[in-house]
């Protein structure tokens, strides 16, 4: 398949333990993809070993995820643009570099500009 940009789309196999995973073409491809979606989103897990998951996450501004519960432990680090992470009692933007512990209650993210995140997720 060829990319937006004209080259080749990017990896996208799940990256084993040992194995270095590009995440700037990667994450051009995605950001691209979910402007054209519907949903206004693309993910692609990156890496998934025993008890641990990490996705890549890009959304198009004004789209997210609904409100849901996390699955595990989590973390969200923001890599480009701004996204708010809200729960019913607070919220908190996020913009690049920034990192955040996922509250273990109802939460949805939403993105106030195109976005690219990084979840994090323990698998109990």
């Amino acid at each position: 398949m060829i990319t937006p940009q004209g080259g080749p789309e990017p990896e996208r196999e799940k990256h084993p333990a040992g194995e270095v995973a590009g995440l700037k073409a990667q994450g051009e491809w995605l950001l691209a993809e979910a402007g054209e979606a519907g949903s206004g989103r693309k993910a692609q897990t990156v890496v998934k070993v025993p008890g641990l998951s990490v996705t890549l996450m890009a959304l198009a501004a004004g789209h997210g995820l609904a409100e849901h519960q996390a699955p595990g432990a989590a973390t969200l680090l923001c890599l480009t643009g701004r996204v708010t992470l809200s729960t019913v009692e607070q919220e908190w933007e996020l913009g690049p570099e920034d990192l955040i512990a996922i509250p273990a209650e109802r939460h949805r993210l939403t993105a106030d500009t195109d976005a690219l995140v990084l979840l994090t997720v323990r698998l109990d």
